[in-house]
């Protein structure tokens, strides 16, 4: 579908790119992409467009506090796989986990990344940074994490936080958060930040945030914390495959009893989803059918929020903001007029007065057709007794 949207009369050397792959591979690659995240063909058209000129992001990624549960679950993509990934779809300068490079070498690669693209390259921040006492609790190359993640959004184009860490603190800011680990937007500040939140983040958000702006040249639409609405825009327990339980009252009530082996709904066992922001049930991880914690069986826990993740007990149910389906659901009745007392008084007024009035209208015709048949009847009489006297 994407060849014939683009035109295909190029040369056999511009259709083959950096890995080898021909150029129906790489459309399908590209496609791939774009459908994981919903996107439609045509945007993944201008996608293939913008990476054949030669416009593919360059990617500095940095780690700070986490895991590297979201450097991860990257390299779990398959549709694309890595390779497609970081060979035709993004140019990935800087990443200590996947580079060759370390020591000094590291470091020269990543000032050369900055000098080359200064302006224009894509900052990807994964983790918390440390600040509590000058941000001694986080030092690579003889500098703070802090001092770092300056250095270098200063001169990127795009900044992006992936993961919950990165975003708002996640783990490492737990209470009672000894080495004071924030988000990137409590150091960055005034500049924009689109956040990733999710432990892990899935990595098609990522690779469809950065397809957008390198074809477009702009960010997808975000809320107002900074995450792109085509992945946040509306909480777990609105596309939950579980809801139909919900609605209909039917609940598990503890781990391994009936209601949880049939599937229901794990509201009381303290699922978060009514309060979680994510696509986690219809973008799931590792192109593994319910590889999402509803999926397996256990409640969300609210990974994408700042005020649930880690902060509310995990098993204590969450607030219900909309406890009956929301509008975007067809109605189970048509809406219903309301009528109030003092129209149906009105009303009535007016239905009486019409009908009196008719009433009297035809009593008084009724009294003047009498009226004219007795006066007819006299003189018919009086015409009788005339002609009989002649």
């Amino acid at each position: 579908m994407q060849s014939e949207v683009i035109s295909s009369n190029s040369t056999n050397e511009s259709t083959k790119f950096r890995n080898g792959v021909d150029r129906r591979t790489f459309l399908k690659i590209v496609a791939q992409a774009a459908a994981a995240i919903g996107l439609t063909g045509s945007m993944a058209a201008k996608m293939v467009a913008a990476v054949e000129k030669g416009a593919r992001p360059s990617v500095i990624w940095l780690h700070f506090q986490e895991c590297t549960g979201c450097t991860e679950s990257l390299l779990r993509t398959s549709h694309p796989g890595l390779a497609e990934v970081l060979f035709d779809l993004i140019s990935l300068d800087y990443h200590e986990t996947l580079m060759a490079a370390a020591g000094h070498q590291a470091e020269e690669a990543l000032e050369a990344a900055i000098r080359k693209n200064s302006g224009k390259f894509v900052l990807v921040v994964e983790g918390a940074v440390p600040t509590k006492e000058n941000g001694i609790y986080m030092q690579i190359a003889n500098k703070t994490g802090v001092d770092m993640l300056k250095h270098v959004a200063a001169s990127a184009g795009a900044i992006v936080a992936i993961g919950s860490c990165a975003s708002w603190g996640g783990v490492p800011s737990a209470a009672p958060n000894p080495t004071g680990a924030s988000g990137i937007n409590e150091i960055l500040l005034g500049k924009m930040i689109v956040t990733l939140p999710g432990c892990p983040a899935n990595p098609y958000i990522l690779l469809g945030t950065l397809l957008q702006y390198v074809a477009l040249g702009k960010l997808p639409e975000l809320d107002e914390l900074g995450r792109p609405k085509f992945a946040y825009g509306r909480t777990i327990h609105e596309h939950c495959p579980r809801r139909a339980h919900f609605d209909a009252g039917r609940f598990a009530e503890e781990f391994g009893d009936e209601g949880h082996r049939l599937g229901y709904c794990l509201y009381k066992l303290g699922c978060k989803g009514p309060m979680t922001h994510a696509s986690c049930s219809v973008l799931q991880f590792c192109e593994v059918v319910d590889a999402w914690p509803i999926g397996l069986g256990h409640p969300c826990f609210g990974c994408t929020e700042k005020n649930v993740a880690f902060t509310m007990p995990m098993l204590k149910p969450a607030e219900i903001v909309r406890p009956t389906p929301p509008a975007t659901y067809a109605p189970v009745t048509a809406p219903q007029g309301y009528v109030s007392p003092i129209a149906t008084g009105l009303g009535g007024l007016l239905v009486g007065g019409i009908l009196g009035g008719g009433f009297l209208a035809a009593k008084k015709i009724g009294q003047q057709e009498a009226v004219a048949t007795a006066g007819a009847g006299e003189k018919k009489s009086d015409i009788s007794g005339a002609s009989g006297e002649e």
